[in-house]
């Protein structure tokens, strides 16, 4: 059974499931809280509030941190090709030197135009 929150409105209490996520930030599902209770939350600016589940993209807009797969959005720009952080994001890896080659090849072949409009 997944850790639970608790919250009380008036006289009624309702169970929250708590999950964690790809960098062990613990969160409250109040995705049913809605249906359950007639009442929503408020945050203003949503700086509390994560709008999705994502193995692809970590943010942490107070302390400046965005990554893409474990990996620091800076530090991909800086070091790695776009065919690299492609791979990165369809594969979960960045490539070895030949799964880049194979990569590459890949992509170039859907980048010929069709002879009519070429």
């Amino acid at each position: 059974m997944p850790d639970t929150a608790s919250l009380e409105i008036g006289d009624q209490k309702y169970s929250l499931n708590v999950i964690t996520g790809t960098e062990q930030e613990r969160a409250i599902d109040i995705s049913r809280l809605r249906k359950e209770s007639k009442v929503i939350t408020f945050d203003d600016g949503y700086g509390n509030t994560g709008s999705c589940e994502s193995s692809v993209t970590f943010i942490d807009g107070d302390k400046g941190i965005l990554r893409y797969r474990g990996y620091d959005i800076a530090e991909l720009a800086q070091k790695s090709t776009f065919l690299e952080v492609s791979n990165l994001l369809l594969y979960g890896d960045l490539p070895t030197s030949n799964e880049l080659n194979d990569f590459r090849q890949r992509v170039a072949g859907y980048c010929d135009l069709p002879t009519e409009v070429s």
